[in-house]
């Protein structure tokens, strides 16, 4: 299994990376992990433009999804024609939301690039991958995920206040890619996003390998937040995400 960090940007995209997008390959299967703005470009460096054979959502903030649009045009005018629709795991409403961001209703709804599939928590396959989705702490229906194969495991907080359910989504993972998107400081809100301590200090309850601190913000500074992360009581491998990044999971 190998994982691509396409984009880590967090809220919107920075200058060095877009927004949340991350890939999933095993046995010739490809996997978005979220699809925010700016991911599509930076996508087609790892793979071909037309060969993306599953999608999940964490939900339905823009900087999560806000691409499907562009692929929709990819996958709805392609120069072959209509290309076969691509199963979209995705919070309840998923259809309408980017149907409404897409705003054409003069042109084919994304219901002609996409097979929308409802998420539930629970265990379910996805081509050779098994995944785990559980809702995580943030004001609209979210998930994390747990995609596993071959005996390694990847776990993704999604956007997430603090959440026992992540703890027990991410428990053992080789790698947790963890939101840090606050800087710790006081009177944060509750119940939307993590700092880099909390993101550590999930990463310590969970005994993952490999922290990687993502969903990063373009207005903080990247070394505080992993002094942040520093005071977090996590003593395995830690580091920024970054766009481009790719670990081999074997």
């Amino acid at each position: 299994m190998k994982l691509t960090i396409i984009g880590c940007s967090g809220s919107f995209p920075g200058p060095d990376s877009p927004s949340s997008c991350y890939l999933l390959e095993a046995e010739g299967f490809r996997m978005l992990l979220d699809f925010g703005n700016g991911a599509l470009g930076a996508l087609q460096k790892y793979m071909g433009l037309y060969d993306v054979d599953a999608i999940c959502l964490s939900h339905l903030h823009a900087d999560h999804c806000l691409d499907m649009c562009p692929y929709h045009v990819v996958r709805t005018y392609s120069p072959e024609g209509p290309l076969p629709r691509v199963p979209v795991y995705a919070p309840s409403g998923a259809r309408e939301r980017l149907d409404s961001a897409y705003a054409m209703p003069d042109e084919p709804s994304l219901d002609t690039a996409f097979d929308f599939v409802g998420l539930t928590p629970g265990m379910f396959e996805i081509g050779p991958f098994e995944v785990t989705a559980a809702l995580v702490n943030h004001p609209v229906e979210t998930y994390g995920f747990r995609v596993s194969h071959g005996g390694r495991s990847v776990a993704y907080s999604g956007d997430t206040g603090e959440s026992a359910e992540l703890v027990e989504l991410a428990s053992g993972a080789d790698v947790l890619l963890c939101e840090a998107s606050h800087l710790d400081k006081p009177g944060l809100p509750t119940g939307l996003h993590l700092n880099g301590r909390q993101a550590a200090e999930h990463a310590a309850k969970a005994d993952v390998d490999t922290l990687v601190l993502t969903h990063l913000v373009p207005w903080n500074d990247r070394d505080r937040v992993m002094e942040d992360a520093s005071r977090g009581g996590f003593g395995g491998r830690m580091e920024l995400a970054r766009s481009g990044a790719r670990y081999d999971l074997g």
